[in-house]
């Protein structure tokens, strides 16, 4: 199963790419545990100096701007394992 967190402050822009992935997930059918990480002490832990990460799998796929749906169900197609 996959792991997809959304590494954010909890502004506007966080909470629409948590959204945005839980869409993308509905729309592909893959299932992951989606885990949304608002605190700064934690997220000092991934290095990151701007909000929102997206990382699928401990990769940071996106950063400092807000995934699209499309984006993120490319990102989960791509990354899926050969059944």
């Amino acid at each position: 199963m996959k792991q997809i967190k959304v590494l954010g402050t909890g502004c506007s822009k966080c909470k629409t790419t948590y959204n945005n992935v839980l869409e993308a997930l509905k729309q592909t059918g893959i299932e992951a545990e989606v885990v949304k990480i608002e605190d700064i002490e934690e997220m000092m832990k991934y290095n990151v100096l701007t909000t929102p990460v997206l990382m699928i799998d401990g990769v940071a796929k996106v950063k400092g701007r807000v995934a699209e749906i499309k984006e993120i169900k490319e990102l989960l197609i791509n990354d899926a394992p050969i059944p």
